[in-house]
């Protein structure tokens, strides 16, 4: 396990990967004291951030930056910040350079404090979560309301889009959990729990054949991570990972891993497919309370803070994916393999049809080259 703290000055409240193209990611940080948005380069062979940041923008006195989420494609992000507006900003990369601009949008101004933001999958929905409980989702990049409920919860605690972004799933400081519908902003359900369970934060499978959604739960002194179905959206099984309080929950682009963060600084990675620990982090943020978690876009890599440690990049100690090189060259080793067995068989065969030749047809190959060609008559023909 390799871990590399980020460079800079300022506490940081916030960081998040930004997905680029041929896995040259970028990160972004956010931090108070002096206020500013960070963008940093990552190298993934030394598991690090860059020396200082490629890009930078400071807000005006008295902002300070909250919650940050980056759209898919990697060109736009949204901040939000302590005076109750939401900040939109676009990000040019041009031959190594790096711009971070603010665009104006006004619909994202002055909507409160926000607890979660979130991107659906496919870029096409964007959703706010108050600390005052009101869920707003928009349609993107139009930014045309679909729903703006102001009951939706007591105070949001989490929220997740679906692999297809047709369902939206939020949490409650209250312990409840709800499903929207993306298209129409229509509640679908209510997450069924105890009357001792507090349903914290959310994940929806993303590997493409589970439909499940994951939810860290807090049943008494126990911490739990509770699997729902996502066709019926009823409770199908629970394990306990973490076994503490959890703060935090995270899941891998491409939905191997589930890695939940804790209240005083450790970290547990869970292999989707078996759902066991492959990995743990004890002290990571020494008791702290981790307050972001992301997965790197291609790499085993994660990115977490903390208000007293700051940000941490965290090389996981989990089994290597294969990689897209590798797979190619085993397929050519394949195929080399094929070519020598065939010139292998082809020089041990029989010269006239290449295949194995019988004992029997040996054998009539002896007598056969002893007599002669056997259409030719061993005698002339009788002139009468």
């Amino acid at each position: 396990m390799d871990v590399v703290d980020a460079p800079g000055q300022g506490t940081v409240t916030y960081a998040t990967w930004i997905r680029r193209p041929e896995n040259a990611h970028l990160a972004v940080v956010a931090k108070s004291g002096p206020s500013s948005l960070e963008i940093f380069s990552f190298d993934p062979l030394t598991t690090a951030l860059s020396a200082s940041p490629k890009a930078k923008h400071e807000f005006e006195e008295g902002v300070h930056p909250l919650v940050i989420v980056v759209h898919p494609s990697g060109d736009e992000l949204v901040c939000s910040t302590n005076t109750g507006d939401c900040k939109l900003f676009e990000l040019y990369v041009r031959e190594g350079k790096i711009k971070l601009t603010e665009k104006e949008q006004p619909l994202m101004h002055g909507i409160g404090l926000q607890k979660c933001l979130a991107f659906s999958v496919d870029g096409t929905r964007f959703a706010t979560g108050g600390v005052d409980g009101c869920l707003r989702i928009f349609e993107w990049p139009n930014v045309r309301v679909i729903l703006e409920e102001p009951r939706a919860h007591k105070s949001f605690q989490d929220m997740d889009f679906s692999l297809d972004s047709e369902f939206l799933a939020s949490t409650s400081s209250d312990g409840s959990a709800r499903i929207w519908n993306t298209s129409d902003g229509a509640p679908v359900t209510t997450l069924t729990r105890n009357s001792d369970e507090k349903i914290g934060f959310c994940r929806f499978s993303k590997d493409g054949t589970k439909p499940f959604l994951f939810c860290s739960v807090q049943r008494g002194n126990k911490a739990l991570t509770v699997v729902y179905d996502i066709s019926t959206w009823q409770k199908i099984g629970h394990k306990r990972l973490l076994r503490k309080p959890t703060s935090i929950m995270s899941l891998s682009l491409d939905g191997k891993y589930l890695a939940l963060g804790s209240k005083d600084g450790d970290i547990c990675v869970v292999e989707v497919k078996k759902m066991e620990v492959r990995h743990w982090s004890k002290r990571l943020h020494l008791g702290s309370e981790i307050a972001s978690l992301e997965f790197c876009p291609s790499e085993r890599v994660i990115l977490t803070t903390s208000n007293e440690w700051g940000v941490m990049v965290t090389k996981l100690a989990v089994p290597a994916d294969w990689k897209e090189w590798q797979i190619y060259l085993l397929l050519v080793g394949l195929f080399l393999a094929s070519l020598v067995a065939f010139y292998i068989f082809f020089e041990t065969s029989d010269s006239f049809w290449n295949f194995p030749i019988a004992k029997n047809q040996a054998a009539r190959s002896k007598i056969e080259n002893m007599l002669g060609d056997s259409d030719q008559s061993m005698w002339e023909p009788l002139d009468l």
